[in-house]
């Protein structure tokens, strides 16, 4: 196995690509490894993390008459930007799909769905076997189970799938809050998605925007 190790390792945002697949009301309806609430919630500050960054972000569903429309949490980011309905199962199967995300030229593929079992398990190892940098974001992804989702992360883990959570890719996108250009915006969607980070922010805020008492009266 090839250790993903090194500085060169860690997430750019001029080279992620980020794919955010079927978190349609059909497959939440059977997550069972998370808090749908919670999946929902970390998908939507993964999208507003990507948006910040300016990394290109492909949205896909499948079969949409049947399984629904992705949730408009996550549709509100990109206004107005086409959602990829596939039949295809496995979304690296699925043409315009992954000519979408070749047409940016970014090899760092980012991925997050439902379920982590069946629609980002195969597209994630199909894509790390064709040479691409894949990230399986876990958070912002749901199985059937506990077990599917553990054994889905086990399985990609050993086909060369580097795994993380929706903080640590913005984090790593971030890299150094003197890049004041992005730190306000990524702050703001931390604040209102990161749960206790998110808290630590909005007290932050305050403070900010409190006047300092005088103590001489």
């Amino acid at each position: 196995m090839t250790f993903r190790n090194g500085l060169a390792s860690l997430l750019r945002p001029e080279d992620s690509v980020l794919v955010l697949i079927d978190h349609q009301p059909y497959q939440l309806a059977n997550l069972n490894s998370h808090d749908p609430h919670m999946v929902v919630n970390n998908t939507t500050g993964l999208a507003k993390a990507a948006k910040v960054f300016a990394v290109p972000t492909i949205l896909t569903t499948v079969v949409a008459d049947r399984g629904g429309k992705l949730f408009p949490s996550i549709t509100d980011v990109f206004p107005g930007q086409e959602v990829i309905d596939r039949t295809f199962v496995n979304t690296w199967e699925d043409k315009p799909t992954v000519d979408a995300v070749k047409a940016t030229g970014r090899k760092q593929l980012i991925i997050a769905g439902l379920w982590t079992e069946v629609c980002v398990a195969m597209p994630a190892i199909q894509a790390a076997g064709e040479g691409w940098d894949v990230t399986v974001v876990t958070d912002a992804s749901g199985g059937t189970s506990l077990e599917a989702h553990q054994v889905a992360i086990q399985r990609m883990i050993a086909a060369g799938v580097n795994m993380m959570t929706w903080l640590a890719v913005a984090s790593e996108w971030q890299r150094d809050w003197a890049r004041a250009e992005t730190a306000e915006a990524l702050n703001e969607a931390i604040g209102s998605h990161a749960y206790g980070s998110g808290i630590a922010y909005l007290w932050e805020q305050q403070l900010l925007n409190t006047p300092v008492p005088n103590p001489a009266g």
